[in-house]
């Protein structure tokens, strides 16, 4: 399983978040990042090629993966703002209170031990004015979709990384006390277990 987790977790992951449906939803949320921006979850740094470079002042990439954290460091030697990574999970952001003007996350939220503890630390880093940018797959609103999310859940988890099918990111994301200020939610392919899709804006409540 550790050769797993380590030399093939990683790729399957790129692979999956590099499908042409996400990649447009990339294109569409990342440039509105401005400022000082934290990047949660940066994987392989698939959302480096849409940041503007016009409104970044630096970004600053979470990701505890080594091997997504080695392909994005690769990735970001070729772009002309600056890089920074951190090698940490989102439950412990070491930046200061009120520090950074964007936070950015998508498709990872999913997959974060204590997601609750996470948005609660990208809330106290997020300055008064600043936005949360969100994208993440998640619970289906149709019932018996829902059902299946939730019992192939435990089994999903285990071979995805600790990806979860069934989290009500909006919910999460009120309940820490962010306000949505934009949302879009739907299916955004066939694979509807996978596919319903939160993406939107929220503030610091």
């Amino acid at each position: 399983m550790e050769f797993y987790t380590k030399y093939i977790l990683p790729k399957l992951i790129n692979r999956v978040c590099s499908y042409k449906d996400i990649t447009m939803i990339r294109r569409e949320l990342v440039p509105r990042a401005k400022g000082l921006t934290l990047e949660i979850g940066m994987g392989s740094g698939l959302n480096l090629p849409f940041y503007d470079p016009s409104r970044i002042d630096l970004v600053l990439g979470l990701e505890p993966m080594a091997k997504l954290r080695q392909m994005a460091e690769k990735k970001a030697l070729k772009l002309p703002f600056d890089v920074d990574f951190i090698g940490l999970s989102g439950e412990d952001i070491p930046l200061a209170d009120n520090s950074v003007d964007t936070v950015l996350i998508t498709y990872t939220l999913c997959s974060i031990p204590d997601a609750p503890k996470a948005l609660k630390e990208m809330q106290r880093v997020l300055k008064p004015r600043g936005e949360l940018i969100f994208c993440e797959h998640g619970k289906s609103p149709d019932e018996h979709i829902f059902k299946w999310q939730n019992r192939l859940n435990p089994p999903w988890t285990k071979i995805s990384g600790g990806c979860h099918l069934n989290r009500h990111i909006s919910g999460l994301i009120q309940a820490s006390g962010f306000k949505i200020v934009a949302l879009d939610a739907g299916y955004n392919s066939p694979l509807k277990l996978l596919s319903y899709n939160y993406k939107g804006i929220a503030v610091p409540g």
